[in-house]
């Protein structure tokens, strides 16, 4: 009997002891919840807001291939202590010791990218803005003018192929660029942009910078892209707006030269084969500034005029 009973004893002391581990398991996770705040939430969702944009930060850049080159090395950092590797541990001690400063280093471009890219959020923009929604008329008539003498110049260029490269600034300044060129700062109109591109006047090879619907500065030099993956039929000009368009939130009109066909760069990518029409669309609906307040308004009254309408018909 006692050897048949000792295993059904070790089993239910086995069970008590599991028991009691999941009983504490349980206070523990109670204790934990009656402490948890309104403020512990708030405090997990932005560290993991930070984390994933970190992570989609580096995705998208090289920036993926630094982080695993220094997870390797802790790797060897972890394995030289286990070891006793006393001359390889105090090597990697000694580097990590300014691995912030190597970080800052390593990781400029991309942590420029980001701070710029938090700017040109809408949080950064209500900030910049002061939470003002107020569209000045005066600005938006300003900006409507250079898009159409834009676009009317980049379709006189497409049927002569003239080479053109122009920027609108936005959100992101680009006084850099601008040092690079000659300061115009003045009204744009279809003759005088059509000079600036004129293939033996001075300022034709440089890109034109347009700052608040203001011909601002032309003859700049822009950045190259440094995307290798981008087709080999695409020339400077097109690099040169693509190196601009991943360095800021610019908009960039390309003219080709060789086949006059019309592109647009935005955000590293470039999309072609634009008509009057479609350019003209498509920069009013990047460049426009739209009024939030109005935008809500004018359908509420509309709708209400129309039924006013409505029942005039009815009586």
């Amino acid at each position: 009997m006692c050897l048949h009973g000792e295993p059904v004893l070790l089993s239910r002391q086995g069970a008590k002891k599991l028991w009691e581990s999941i009983v504490a398991v349980y206070n523990q996770f109670i204790a934990l919840m009656v402490t948890f705040k309104a403020t512990d939430v708030l405090d997990i969702l932005i560290v993991s807001f930070i984390i994933y944009n970190l992570i989609k930060i580096m995705r998208e850049t090289r920036a993926e291939q630094l982080v695993k080159g220094i997870m390797i090395l802790l790797v060897c950092y972890a394995l030289s202590g286990l070891l006793s590797l006393k001359m390889l541990n105090s090597l990697f001690t000694s580097f990590f010791q300014f691995s912030v400063l190597a970080v800052l280093i390593v990781f400029q471009p991309e942590l420029r990218s980001a701070l710029e890219h938090i700017g040109r959020s809408r949080i950064g923009k209500y900030w910049m803005g002061l939470g003002n929604n107020n569209v000045e008329e005066e600005k938006v008539h300003q900006v409507r003018k250079a898009i159409n003498c834009v676009v009317e110049v980049a379709n006189n260029f497409q049927k002569s192929k003239t080479g053109a490269l122009i920027v609108f600034e936005r959100q992101t300044k680009l006084g850099d660029i601008i040092d690079t060129g000659t300061m115009i700062d003045a009204e744009p109109s279809v003759p005088m942009i059509g000079n600036i591109f004129f293939n033996k006047a001075p300022l034709h090879d440089g890109a034109m910078v347009i700052r608040d619907g203001k011909v601002f500065a032309a003859g700049c030099i822009l950045p190259l892209t440094k995307n290798n993956s981008i087709s080999a039929d695409l020339g400077t000009r097109h690099r040169a707006a693509l190196g601009i368009s991943e360095n800021s939130d610019a908009i960039i009109v390309i003219v080709s030269e060789e086949t006059g066909t019309i592109s647009i760069a935005k955000n590293g990518i470039i999309t072609r084969n634009y008509t009057r029409e479609t350019l003209s669309m498509a920069l009013e609906e990047e460049l426009v500034p739209k009024d939030p307040e109005k935008s809500d308004r004018i359908p509420i009254i509309t709708g209400m005029m129309k039924g006013k309408k409505n029942e005039r018909n009815k009586n």
